[in-house]
């Protein structure tokens, strides 16, 4: 939860120099992360494997913190279960007296989300602002975006050359968040914006919680700007292979 902020443990560190390993290619234009201790250590880890960003600024924001649990805050889940059962409900839908209800998770999520939609098309209009200023699609974008899992992201940026007044902006942002809060997000993302998701993931997959430093990519489209139609694809969903 949020009340005890407690830092990684040695396990944790361990985990999260591992998952900068496993990111230390990728350049990224943005890095946010849960302003809760662990978040920010796990951030600091991966940006201190990194090979292009050790010096960018990592900022924090409460709107990514962990789901507010109330009275079950620092206890086991065992406990949470537990509670769960007595009122007759089930984890994770059962809210402890004091805890953030679902809904109000997922509103945090998508008022996140769509400060980083703005943030995108605010910053390539900034760029298309600037005379003479070639597009950042251009020149060493294939540097900037070598993710280790797969060669989508060449797909998102090819596409921007394409015909027509499509375009993909390209931010490239690393959010550093918490399981029950993404497990959240990620169902806003398929339920109310209709995410594209891998052909083999299951129902299963789809709403467990992420492992700890488990990665998950996803391609967000805003065509011509559009904050309300964003085009989302998963790529990868709470990838631990570095583990």
């Amino acid at each position: 939860g949020q009340g005890v902020d407690e830092p990684l443990s040695a396990t944790g560190f361990r985990q999260a120099d591992a998952a900068g390993s496993f990111l230390s290619n990728v350049k990224f234009t943005h890095v946010f992360s849960s302003d809760l201790l662990r978040a920010k250590q796990t951030a600091a880890a991966i940006l201190g494997k990194n090979r292009f960003c050790k010096d960018m600024e990592i900022k924090c924001d409460a709107r990514l913190r962990e789901r507010k649990y109330g009275v079950a805050e620092g206890r086991p889940l065992a406990d949470l279960k537990a509670m769960a059962k007595d009122a007759g409900e089930q984890c994770p839908s059962f809210t402890p007296s004091g805890g953030e209800t679902l809904d109000e998770v997922r509103e945090r999520a998508k008022d996140f989300f769509e400060f980083l939609c703005q943030l995108a098309v605010e910053l390539e209009q900034k760029e298309h602002g600037k005379p003479g200023a070639p597009g950042r699609s251009s020149g060493t974008s294939g540097e900037q975006f070598v993710f280790p899992w797969t060669n989508h992201c060449s797909e998102a940026e090819t596409s921007s050359g394409g015909g027509g007044s499509s375009m993909v902006l390209d931010a490239n942002i690393l959010v550093v968040s918490h399981g029950a809060y993404m497990r959240n997000w990620i169902g806003y993302f398929v339920s109310d914006l209709s995410c594209t998701l891998p052909e083999n993931l299951t129902k299963s997959q789809l709403s467990s919680v992420s492992p700890n430093t488990g990665v998950s990519h996803f391609i967000i489209k805003l065509e011509n700007g559009n904050l309300l139609k964003p085009k989302i694809t998963c790529v990868c969903l709470n990838q631990d292979s570095h583990l």
